[in-house]
């Protein structure tokens, strides 16, 4: 674990803070200044550059890690398990009676 004298922690601390900062002052603006929420021919989506690369970046900041709940829920369902036996066989269809054709 990374102690407060590493400076690979603080800088990864004093990232995070920016990254977070980046995000709130990105989703105030995308809210506050509708012009942003709209595209532009040279930057593109406002929306994209403001919040959603933000989060990204912090998202891979922390090594793509998803929340402690959605973690738990995932563990604790469980898939079915597979039943132990011969497999099922399909039902034949009876053939249909042919007519007779008239000539």
């Amino acid at each position: 674990m990374p102690t407060d004298r590493d400076p690979a922690a603080r800088t990864l601390r004093r990232l995070d803070l920016i990254l977070r900062r980046t995000v709130a002052i990105g989703v105030v603006l995308v809210l506050c200044v509708p012009a942003l929420r709209a595209g532009s021919a040279w930057f593109g989506a406002g929306a994209l550059w403001l919040v959603a690369m933000p989060l990204a970046s912090l998202w891979a900041l922390h090594r793509f890690r998803l929340p402690a709940r959605q973690r738990a829920t995932a563990a604790a369902r469980e898939l079915p398990r597979r039943r132990r036996g011969a497999q099922a066989r399909r039902w034949r269809r009876a053939p249909e009676p042919r007519l007779a054709r008239a000539a």
